[in-house]
Order: structure tokens, then C-alpha cells, then sequence
């Protein structure tokens, strides 16, 4: 099995995928430092088109994907008064297993959000 990690993102509030959100991986240094690995944008099945690691790319660590939600509810005009309470919703995660599958969901609405390790 080669490893990877995917993503996509629901809006609850519409009850259907999240597309054109601005998606981001880094990679969390020992020194607590953030190397940028790659940006995508959702399609409109709310998933970006292609892994965000994988393969040889695919190493023990921590990483961080950023979810840009703030643009996406100023332009679908659900935001929750002047400035949106989400803006960018940070989820940091571990990989201990390279070879494996890490699918990392985002469950957005404009007052709040969840996410889990998917399959």
C-alpha cells in the first residue's frame, strides 16, 4: 500500500460539499517551524484533486493542513456578522505509519467545525 493524505470539506450549513476552499500543507519542524509543502483549492466535490503527500513524500512527522473557511463563507454570504468567525481553521496531525492512508475531513458551518481521521 503506498501512503498518502486526502482531504475534503462539507459545509453542514448547505448540506453539500465545500468547493473553491483554499486548502494548505506544511510540515511541523522539531524546532517548531513550518515548511510550506503545497496549496489546492476544493472541487466540486469538495475534495482537492490529487493527494496533498504522498509516496516517498509520505514521512513520520507532524503536519498541519490549513482550511481558508473565511473566504469561502464571504462568498457564499453565510458569515456571522462583519468579519467571519472561522477564517483559516488550522488541523494538526500526526503520521506514524508512512504506508498508510490518512484522510483528513473538514465538517465546516459559519459558527463551527469538526474533522476526524477518515478512510
Amino acid at each position: 500500500m503506498t501512503g498518502k493524505v486526502t482531504t475534503h470539506v462539507l459545509d453542514l450549513s448547505l448540506g453539500k460539499p465545500a468547493s473553491g476552499v483554499l486548502v494548505e500543507m506544511w510540515r511541523v519542524g522539531s524546532d517548531n517551524k513550518f515548511e510550506f509543502l503545497l496549496t489546492a483549492y476544493t472541487n466540486e466535490d469538495g475534495r482537492v484533486n490529487h493527494p496533498l503527500l504522498e509516496g516517498r513524500n509520505m514521512n513520520k512527522g507532524i503536519y498541519e493542513i490549513r482550511f481558508h473557511v473565511g473566504d469561502y463563507f464571504r462568498k457564499h454570504g453565510t458569515l456571522l456578522g462583519e468579519h467571519s468567525f472561522l477564517d483559516c481553521v488550522p488541523v494538526r496531525f500526526g503520521i506514524s505509519e508512512p504506508a498508510s492512508h490518512y484522510h483528513v475531513p473538514l465538517l465546516i458551518s459559519p459558527g463551527g467545525y469538526s474533522t476526524y481521521r477518515g478512510s
